[in-house]
């Protein structure tokens, strides 16, 4: 009995570990500097919240439709949402409006699953330019072709992640090690 503990508290502690690694790399992702500087996403708290929103997407949609996947995909989503959480707390939020505030960033977040995914999956991208303008770019005045190059990006992105085995993922990578490009 104790040894069965002990051996499930293991394995909960090397999934998180993996969660962990898959979101850092996620995160670093969103970081990147032609997401804002190319892909003119406003470099601003929201700004970075659309990116991370497209990263996370992105990887949910190489997980969708795959058993294997799912625990791990619904693990990255909660550690996102876990994420947001804290970022509201340390930015001054006050207890009592984080939930509110939790139901509009994740109502925001899903908005752009279902906005992204139709025309990802078509390869339509006309319309997820479309899409990425109307949701990511919504406050910028003056996005100008910044929509398509992050609508270009997102179909490279997903090709990548479509190469990528589950084995890798499984391990908390996104992509092959020594691989170069897009994942």
């Amino acid at each position: 009995m104790r040894g069965q503990m002990l051996e499930r508290w293991r394995n909960r502690r090397r999934n998180r570990e993996i969660v962990d690694r898959l979101y850092e790399a996620l995160v670093a992702r969103a970081r990147n500097p032609f997401l804002y500087e190319d892909g003119g996403l406003p470099d601003t708290v929201m700004g970075r919240y659309e990116a991370l929103c497209i990263e996370v997407f992105l990887f949910l949609r190489r997980c969708r439709g795959d058993s294997a996947l799912a625990p791990l995909a619904q693990d990255v989503v909660d550690r996102f949402m876990l994420d947001m959480d804290h970022s509201l707390r340390e930015i001054g939020i006050g207890y009592q409006g984080v939930p509110r505030r939790m139901r509009k960033l994740a109502a925001r977040f899903y908005a752009r699953v279902a906005e992204f995914e139709a025309p990802l999956a078509g390869g339509d991208e006309a319309a997820l330019t479309r899409a990425v303008a109307a949701r990511s770019f919504a406050e910028v005045a003056e996005p100008g072709g910044a929509p398509a190059v992050i609508a270009t990006y997102m179909i490279e992105v997903d090709a990548a992640y479509r190469k990528v085995a589950n084995a890798v993922l499984l391990t908390g990578r996104l992509k092959e090690e020594g691989a170069e490009h897009a994942a």
